[in-house]
C-alpha cells in the first residue's frame, strides 16, 4: 500500500504543475516545533536509566539489570529520605515491618522472590506523612507507604494486601519491563515523526503530518496504558497469592479494594476504562471476591492457608466455608489512630480527636474502636502539649486494653512517650523495660536514659542492635545521642556518620567521617583516643568514599 495517494489528472501537466504546493512557512514552523517537542518529550518522559540503555547490552535482553535498577532506586530513595514528609516512627515502622517480613518470607517460599533479587534489592518500606490513600513501588526494592493508607485500614490483612501488591510489582520486574517497552517504542515514535515530515512535504495540507504524528503518539500511549493494566492485574493476582501464603485473610483483599474504590470516587477524573492505567476497582473487587470464593470452595491449599484454621470437624472436604470476617483488632485500631495523628491533620482535627473520647458516639462504639479513639485523643493532646489531659487519656486507654497483650504494649509505650514529652522521664522509665529487645521500646528507653543523664545502661543493647541492623538510621541517631551524653564525641560523630550512610547521604557521611578523623588527630576529645575505634573510622571512611564516587557517577534524576 503506497504511503501517499497517487496524483492523477486527465490533462498533461508540466513538472511544475504536478509538484505539490509546499506548506506555508507558518505550517512548516509549526511542524518543526511539534517534531522537536515530541523528540524532547519522549526523552524527558523516559527515566535516566532507560535513556542510558536504549541499546541493550550483551545478554540483558533489553531490560534493566538488577544492579542498574537498584542504583536508580537508591537515587530516588535518597530524595525521599530528604523529603520533609518522610517519617521515621519506630512504632509504625515495627508494625509495618512485621507484615512486610512475613510477605517477603511467603514470596521466597512461592518462588516469586529469586535469590538474586533478594540479595541485590533493598526491600525497604519508607513511610510518608501524606494523608492520601496511596502506596507505590520504586526501583530496586523500595516501597513508599502513606500514613493515610494505614489510617483507613481495619485489619493487618488489608495492609498486607497493599504491601503484597506493591511487592509483586518489584518481584515481577514491572519497572524494568516498562522501561524496556519504552525503549522499544522509541524507534516507532521516531519513524512516525519521519513519516509525518514526509506527509507534510507531499501534502498540500500541513495538518496531514500533524495527524500522522498525533495518531502514532495516541497508539503508543494506548499500548502503554494496556501494558500497565496488565501489570496491575498480574500484581493483584500474585500479591493475593503472597498475602494468603503469609497467613493473612483473603477477604482483606476485597475489603481493601472497596476502600480504594471509595477513595477513587473522591478523586476520579471520569476517564473511560480504556484510558486508565489501572483496572477499574469494581473489576478488581470482583476478581478478589472470585478468588476468595474459589479458595473457600476448593478448601485449603499450599498457597492459601485457611484463615479459620482448617475445615471444621464433620464438614466434608470441598464444602464451601463461610468467610471468617476478622473483627477489628485493638492493636490495629491504635496503629491506624497513630497514623492519623502523625499525618499532621491540623489543629482543628486534633482538637476534634480529643473531644471524640468524651463525645456521645464513644459509648456506642465497639471496644476496638474505643481503643483507637482513646489512643488518637491521648496522642493528639500530647501533640498540642496538653500533657495532663494526655496522661489522663493514656490511663483510660491502659485500663481499657488491659486484657489484650498487644494493645496493652502499645498503650504502655504511648504513656511513656507522653511522660517523656511532659518532662517526667522517671515516670516514663518506670513503664519501660531497659532489657527489652523490642526496637520501639528500646529506642524510647534510650531517649529516657539521655533525659535522666544515665546513658550507660542503654549503650550496650543499642550497640548490639546496630551491629545486626546497620541500616537502621533511627537506631544510629539514638546511639549517637547516648554517646554524646557520655561526652564520647568520637563515637557520637561516627554514629552520626553511619546514620547518614543508612539514608544514602554519602556526601554528609564522608564529611562526618572526616570530622572524626580530624578529632582523632587532635586527641580524640574528652574521652581520649580509642585506637580500635579510630581504625574502624578509617576503614569506614574509605568505604564511604568509594560509595560516594559510584553515586556521583550515576546520571542525575
Amino acid at each position: 500500500m503506497p504511503l501517499m495517494p497517487e496524483i492523477r489528472s486527465d490533462r498533461a501537466h508540466s513538472l511544475a504543475d504536478v509538484r505539490p504546493a509546499r506548506p506555508s512557512p507558518r505550517a512548516r514552523h509549526v511542524l518543526r516545533t511539534l517534531c522537536a517537542t515530541v523528540v524532547i518529550g519522549c526523552q524527558l518522559l523516559m527515566p535516566p536509566a532507560a535513556r542510558a540503555q536504549l541499546l541493550p547490552g550483551m545478554g540483558d535482553g533489553g531490560e534493566m539489570t538488577a544492579a542498574a535498577e537498584r542504583r536508580l532506586g537508591d537515587q530516588i530513595a535518597r530524595e525521599l529520605y530528604r523529603d520533609p514528609d518522610f517519617i521515621a516512627d519506630p512504632v509504625l515502622e515495627a508494625y509495618v515491618q512485621d507484615i512486610w517480613q512475613r510477605l517477603l518470607a511467603a514470596a521466597r517460599l512461592r518462588g516469586e522472590l529469586t535469590p538474586e533479587l533478594d540479595e541485590r534489592f533493598a526491600w525497604t518500606v519508607l513511610l510518608g506523612r501524606d494523608r492520601s490513600i496511596n502506596a507505590f513501588a520504586l526501583p530496586g526494592g523500595y516501597l513508599g507507604l502513606h500514613l493515610g493508607l494505614i489510617a483507613v485500614t481495619d485489619s493487618p490483612d488489608e495492609l498486607a494486601t497493599v504491601l503484597g501488591h506493591e511487592l509483586s510489582h518489584v518481584t515481577q520486574r514491572h519497572i524494568s519491563r516498562i522501561m524496556s517497552k519504552q525503549s522499544r517504542q522509541m524507534p516507532l515514535l521516531l519513524a512516525a515523526m519521519v513519516l509525518g515530515m514526509i506527509a507534510a512535504g507531499k501534502s498540500r495540507n500541513g495538518d496531514a503530518g500533524q495527524a500522522v504524528l498525533m495518531g502514532s503518539q495516541a497508539m503508543a500511549m494506548q499500548n502503554q496504558l494496556s501494558f500497565s493494566r496488565d501489570m496491575e492485574r498480574e500484581a493483584d493476582r500474585i500479591g493475593f497469592g503472597v498475602m494468603t501464603q503469609a497467613g493473612f485473610a483473603p477477604q482483606g483483599a476485597a475489603s481493601m479494594f472497596e476502600k480504594l474504590q471509595y477513595a477513587s470516587r473522591l478523586n476520579d477524573n471520569g476517564s473511560y476504562p480504556y484510558l486508565r492505567s489501572h483496572p477499574l476497582n469494581s473489576e478488581r473487587i470482583s476478581d478478589m471476591q472470585g478468588r476468595f470464593q474459589f479458595r473457600a470452595t476448593e478448601g485449603p491449599t499450599a498457597d492459601a492457608p485457611p484463615a479459620t484454621g482448617g475445615t471444621p470437624a464433620g464438614t466434608a472436604p470441598g464444602t464451601p466455608r463461610s468467610p471468617a470476617v476478622r473483627a477489628l483488632r485493638m492493636d490495629h485500631a491504635m496503629i491506624a489512630a497513630r497514623a492519623r495523628v502523625l499525618s499532621r491533620p491540623g489543629v482543628d482535627a486534633l482538637r476534634l480527636g480529643v473531644q471524640a473520647a468524651s463525645g456521645p458516639d464513644f459509648a456506642r462504639a465497639a471496644p476496638a474502636q474505643q481503643a483507637g479513639i482513646l489512643y488518637a485523643a491521648a496522642l493528639a493532646a500530647c501533640t498540642q502539649r496538653e500533657f495532663p489531659q494526655a496522661q489522663a487519656l493514656a490511663e483510660r486507654l491502659s485500663a481499657h486494653v488491659a486484657g489484650d497483650a498487644a494493645a496493652a504494649r502499645l498503650a504502655r509505650l504511648l504513656a511513656a512517650e507522653i511522660d517523656l514529652a511532659g518532662g517526667a522521664p522517671a515516670r516514663a522509665a518506670a513503664r519501660l523495660d531497659p532489657k527489652s529487645k523490642d526496637e520501639p521500646e528500646m529506642l524510647l528507653a534510650a531517649q529516657v536514659a539521655v533525659a535522666m543523664r544515665d546513658p550507660a545502661p542503654m549503650v550496650p543493647p543499642l550497640r548490639d542492635w546496630v551491629a545486626v541492623h546497620p541500616k537502621d538510621a533511627s537506631a544510629w541517631h539514638t546511639l549517637g545521642s547516648l554517646y554524646a551524653a557520655q561526652n564520647d564525641t568520637l563515637r557520637a560523630v561516627r554514629a552520626d556518620a553511619e546514620a547518614n550512610v543508612a539514608t544514602l547521604d554519602y556526601a554528609a557521611a564522608r564529611d562526618r567521617f572526616r570530622a572524626a578523623q580530624e578529632l582523632v588527630r587532635q586527641g580524640g576529645g574528652a574521652a581520649g583516643v580509642d585506637h580500635y575505634e579510630a581504625s574502624i573510622i578509617d576503614t569506614r571512611a574509605r568505604a564511604v568514599d568509594a560509595l560516594l564516587k559510584d553515586q556521583q557517577a550515576d546520571p542525575p534524576l
